[in-house]
């Protein structure tokens, strides 16, 4: 289910906020705020990306100036070491938005991999998969 724009920038906003309410300030104290980098997000253990786009709108609301390069599209099985999305910019942006869009891209990636293990174990099967009432409230 894709949820409209203006629905998941909400649940962005949201998280956003819950995220960096007073700002962070490590990161403001310690890095100079011109200073550029670049960040790769790294898949850890095999399974199934769901997210990436999600990923991507949280760090260029954080910082529109953010080149934001997603590698592996939603739906397709990771293994570790693969490299889902590249972030180049400033470094303080990146470090705010990296906490929010991992925590997103970990829950929806979870989803889907728990899901496709459940789907696999029903194959031949008169079974169907479906969803739940019971969510995280706004991504339903």
């Amino acid at each position: 289910m894709q949820l409209p724009e203006e629905q998941l920038d909400n649940i962005i906003d949201l998280a956003l906020a819950e995220d960096i309410s007073h700002g962070d300030i490590t990161s403001e104290t310690l890095i100079p705020p011109e200073l550029q980098g670049k960040a790769s997000i790294v898949i850890k253990a095999k399974g199934i990306i769901a997210g990436s786009e999600v990923a991507r709108r949280v760090f260029l609301k954080v910082d529109p100036s953010l080149k934001v390069e997603v590698l592996i599209k939603d739906g397709a099985k990771v293994q570790p070491g693969d490299i889902v999305a590249t972030i180049s910019g400033r470094v303080i942006s990146i470090l705010k938005a990296e906490r929010t869009a991992l925590n997103f891209l970990q829950r929806l990636s979870g989803i889907g991999s728990q899901t496709a293990q459940c789907i696999a174990k029903t194959q031949g099967l008169k079974a169907n998969i479906t969803d739940t009432r019971k969510t995280t409230p706004g991504l339903k």
